[in-house]
C-alpha cells in the first residue's frame, strides 16, 4: 500500500506569538464569527495572503499567461462574492479578513435567520441540520459561492425542517413580539403628534381673538377721532 502522504500545514502561524494588538483583534474575530480556535482564523488569513501575493505578482507581469491567471483569479473571487462585477486586480489588495469570514457557511446561516446566534449556527451545521440544495454540508468554514447562497436551507431529513420545531417557533414569537412593540411605538408617536397639534390650535385661538380685539379697538379710535 505504501507510505501515506505527509500532511503539510495549510496555514502560517504569526511570526510573533505575543503581540497585544493582534491578540485583541483575534479575540474579537473569534467571538464575532463563532470560530472554534485560532487555527481556523489563521487558515483564512493564509488564504487572504495567498490571494494578495498572487495579485501583486500579476500586477507586475505583462505576459499573456499573466493575463490569463489574472482573469481566473478575478473570476474565482467574483464567484465567492468577494468582488464586484467591475473589479480589477488592484482591488484584490483591498480585501480584508472580514470579507472572507462573511462567506463562511456558519456566518450565512446566522445572517439568513436560520439560527438565533452565531454559535447555534455552528451547532446546526456540524450536526447536519443545514443543506445547500440537496447536499448536506457539515463544515462551518465552507466558503459559499453566489449560486449556492440562495440554496441554503434546513436539511429535509432534519427535525428543524418542520416549522413547528421549538427552536423555530421561538424565533417567530420573538419576531411577532418585536412587530407588536414597533406598532405600539408608532401608535404612541401618532397620538403624541395629534396632542401637540391640538395644543398648538388651542394656543393659536386666543392669539387670534386678541388680534381681532386689537383691530376692533383701533377701528373704534379712528371713528372717534373722525
Amino acid at each position: 500500500m505504501g507510505d501515506p502522504k505527509r500532511q503539510r500545514k495549510k496555514y502560517q502561524t504569526p511570526l510573533h506569538p505575543w503581540r497585544r494588538e493582534r491578540l485583541a483583534e483575534e479575540k474579537v474575530l473569534l467571538r464575532e464569527y463563532g470560530l472554534k480556535n485560532k487555527k481556523e482564523l489563521w487558515k483564512f488569513e493564509s488564504l487572504l495572503r495567498k490571494f494578495k501575493a498572487q495579485a501583486k505578482s500579476l500586477i507586475a507581469a505583462t505576459t499573456q499567461q499573466a493575463k490569463k491567471e489574472e482573469k481566473e483569479l478575478l473570476d474565482k473571487l467574483k464567484k465567492l462574492n468577494l468582488g464586484k462585477e467591475g473589479m480589477n486586480i488592484d482591488d484584490v489588495l483591498g480585501l480584508s479578513i472580514n470579507d472572507i469570514l462573511d462567506r463562511r457557511l456558519q456566518t450565512l446561516v446566522y445572517k439568513f435567520g436560520l439560527a438565533r446566534s452565531i454559535k447555534q449556527a455552528r451547532q446546526f451545521v456540524v450536526h447536519g441540520h443545514v443543506a445547500i440544495g440537496d447536499r448536506v454540508v457539515n463544515v462551518p468554514s465552507y466558503l459559499v459561492s453566489i449560486g449556492e447562497e440562495v440554496k441554503i436551507k434546513f436539511n429535509d431529513k432534519s427535525s428543524l425542517a418542520s416549522e413547528e420545531h421549538p427552536e423555530r417557533l421561538k424565533e417567530k414569537k420573538k419576531i411577532e413580539k418585536e412587530e407588536v412593540k414597533e406598532e405600539s411605538k408608532k401608535e404612541k408617536k401618532s397620538e403624541k403628534k395629534v396632542e401637540k397639534k391640538k395644543e398648538k390650535k388651542s394656543e393659536e385661538k386666543p392669539k387670534e381673538i386678541k388680534k381681532k380685539e386689537i383691530k376692533e379697538t383701533k377701528l373704534e379710535k379712528k371713528e372717534n377721532d373722525s
